[in-house]
């Protein structure tokens, strides 16, 4: 019963160390659980209740090893190390994974945003890995002060490989999401411009979405697919690739229509201020020529638009999927 050993003394340091195992562990377990929920469930309800379980599970090892008043026969060191650890792992899944949380809700809202949401979860995990790594420091140096010989358990060794497994699989993922959304959110910014019929504006992020998505499809190759798992990497170039065409091909047509659309209108108000008599055959001959080419251009610029709707739509869908499947093929489930 843990809660008696508080009071006596262990015959051995290597006894010591067992019993600071054993109330570490479960927060272990359940730090993989969280993980893989997160990797394998959409249920945010979910996610968030084994969240809570898991802020519980620390509190509960960390009241329970605060009882060990007397650490190993007065040596209290290592026992303060494993509890500041337990309050660090506390506070990083309590309030900053609660700061993540509040991110993410406005991270779809600009790039900046996004880039800040994806920085911010990794310096949390950074942070909590950097910390567990002091942990291990500190129980090696306690274990070398009284010659202890340590032998980590398979169980050990086999979660904290999955971790590993699991932060290098969302790190991959959260890199080329960024290149991704870099160029969607301009998209979406191009697309604004279009339905608002800001020439400039058209232009301007039009340029930018062939400039991010070349820089896409050359950054890409600088991050190492998992087990050379390059399904991920492939998706985002289509849509690198798909993007390139957006602004090359699809914009221009948009450019186009509404230059020669204005100068239609402009046509069209200067001969209705004229009455019939003042019209003259070449105005009439010009005007009924660029109704009919502004008829066909209303054609082709309804098609354009539904064309690039239908592409984007497939695209970014595939990539979704992809990238859900990526991470659930990679994340061990178990």
């Amino acid at each position: 019963m843990t809660q008696l050993l508080s009071a006596q003394e262990f015959k051995d340091a290597g006894e010591y160390l067992t019993y600071v195992s054993k109330i570490e562990k479960p927060i272990s377990k359940e730090m993989w659980k969280y993980t893989k929920t997160v990797a394998h469930s959409k249920s945010a309800k979910r996610i968030d209740n084994v969240r809570k379980n898991l802020i519980k599970t620390i509190q509960t090892a960390k009241a329970t090893l605060e009882k060990n008043t007397n650490g190993f026969n007065g040596d209290l060191e290592f026992r303060d190390q494993v509890i500041d650890y337990f309050s660090f792992s506390e506070l990083m899944i309590k309030e900053e994974y609660a700061k993540i949380i509040d991110l993410q809700e406005i991270a779809e809202q600009s790039y900046d945003y996004m880039e800040a949401y994806i920085t911010t979860r990794e310096l949390v995990n950074d942070k909590i890995d950097a910390e567990h790594e002091k942990l291990d420091a500190a129980q090696q140096a306690f274990a070398a002060k009284y010659k202890v010989n340590l032998l980590e358990s398979a169980e050990d060794t086999d979660i904290e490989k999955k971790m590993k497994i699991s932060g290098d699989v969302f790190k991959y993922h959260s890199n080329l999401y960024l290149i991704f959304f870099k160029c969607n959110y301009t998209d979406v910014l191009l697309d604004s411009s279009i339905k608002n019929k800001d020439i400039a504006a058209i232009q301007q992020n039009a340029n930018a979405l062939q400039q991010y998505a070349e820089e896409g499809i050359a950054k890409i190759t600088e991050f190492a697919p998992i087990e050379g798992d390059k399904t991920l990497a492939n998706e985002t170039i289509k849509c690198m690739e798909m993007y390139q065409k957006i602004a090359s091909e699809y914009a221009p047509k948009m450019i186009d229509f509404y230059t020669f659309n204005a100068k239609f209108e402009d046509a069209k108000v200067s001969l209705e201020r004229k009455s019939e008599k003042e019209r003259t055959k070449e105005e009439l001959d010009n005007y009924n020529q660029m109704v009919k080419e502004i008829n066909h251009k209303i054609n082709d610029y309804n098609k354009a638009n539904s064309d690039v709707t239908n592409m984007r739509n497939t695209y970014i869908n595939k990539w979704n999927v992809t990238g859900e499947q990526y991470i659930s093929k990679h994340v061990p489930s178990e």
